[in-house]
């Protein structure tokens, strides 16, 4: 193998690792993405269960549940 062989063998393999690495830091930003997507929607889900107590607790305080 000369030299321009054994050169353009380095330049494959160093491009196939840097597409490998940008693909895990694109998975690993797909997963961060949807894990904080996942948060957000249960932190919605527990301030909609928090308003509906405190609609409820006003309704059964001003006698409006009865």
């Amino acid at each position: 193998m000369n030299n321009q062989q054994s050169a353009s063998a380095q330049a494959g393999e160093a491009k196939a690792k840097a597409e490998e690495k940008g693909n895990q830091l694109m998975d690993q930003a797909s997963n961060a993405t949807q894990s904080a997507k996942e948060s957000v929607q249960q932190a919605g889900q527990q301030m909609q269960e928090k308003a509906q107590q405190a609609t409820e607790a006003v309704k059964d305080a001003t006698g409006m549940n009865k």
